[in-house]
């Protein structure tokens, strides 16, 4: 089952499901989470379920717990950021210290990497299509929850203005309908990504050129607290078998490399760096 969730404390999630409802039939089911109706459809043979949460996604952390048989989970979000660049987005939630932003501390969740590869070429689409000024890209890894199913954020921001944008919520509604659509439609592989900034070009561009589906994406601040166990988290915690690591090398500071490689050698996947 592929899990769809709102907040109906996030505005820019609300209306993206609200253009998914408009778009797919769904059927209400005798299900409740949070005293709301759980619906359900069916698309390319795969049970999909919509469910409104009353927390912030973020702190979903028991979710699975109600929806045991979930395969996929895909959090329908706001994105927030300082530069209120308008931006269509993709990652896996998880963190790489402590859990500021819900989660659980030094924990990551299993990322579905064909997945966000697919929706971020979709998102890229409906951006070219409809002429939408905004900037399509793959977050790393952060914030919560840290869950053990195949799990990630697809966003709207970066502020109220976006999160208000029909247009845009309705294109994201597509390009979320169209991924699961043609989930079993990818075969390019998957790769860890380590270094670059939090939106990272180099990546997104690869993917959109189809030469890699980025799971883990460890951000440049965030490299000094790689140690084994994160840097194992980030590979075996990936839904498809990794491949390789790839580097944003000009992405690293200096002083982090030589402990960065060392950690490297220690697992037998292939290094590239770009």
């Amino acid at each position: 089952m592929i899990l769809l969730v709102y907040s109906n404390q996030d505005t820019a999630g609300t209306n993206i499901a609200r253009c998914i409802l408009k778009r797919q039939v769904f059927t209400a089911s005798n299900q409740t989470c949070h005293s709301r109706t759980v619906y359900t459809t069916n698309i390319n043979q795969q049970l999909v379920t919509l469910v409104a949460i009353t927390d912030e996604a973020v702190n979903a952390q028991n979710l699975p717990e109600s929806f045991p048989n979930s395969s996929l989970i895909i959090f329908l979000s706001r994105h927030s950021s300082q530069s209120g660049k308008p931006t269509l987005s993709v990652h896996t939630p998880g963190n790489f210290a402590e859990a500021k932003l819900g989660g659980l501390a030094d924990t990551l969740s299993v990322s579905p990497a064909n997945a966000m590869h697919i929706a971020l070429k979709a998102l890229n689409q409906q951006k070219q299509q409809r002429n939408l000024c905004y900037e399509v890209s793959y977050e790393c890894t952060h914030h919560g929850p840290s869950l053990n199913v195949p799990t990630m954020f697809v966003e709207l921001g970066s502020t109220p203005t976006q999160w208000r944008d029909l247009h845009a919520s309705d294109a994201v509604a597509q390009a979320v309908l169209e991924m699961i659509g043609s989930l079993n439609e990818s075969s390019v592989p998957a790769v860890v990504g380590i270094g670059g900034p939090h939106y990272n070009q180099k990546f997104t561009k690869m993917a959109l050129n189809n030469e890699a589906a980025f799971g883990h994406i460890v951000p440049k601040h965030a490299v000094s607290l790689l140690n084994i166990e994160l840097l194992s988290q980030c590979i075996q915690k990936t839904a498809e078998k990794t491949s390789c690591v790839i580097l944003d090398w000009k992405g690293i500071k200096s002083q982090d490399k030589p402990g960065l490689l060392s950690l490297l050698k220690e697992t037998d996947l292939f290094v590239k760096k770009v």
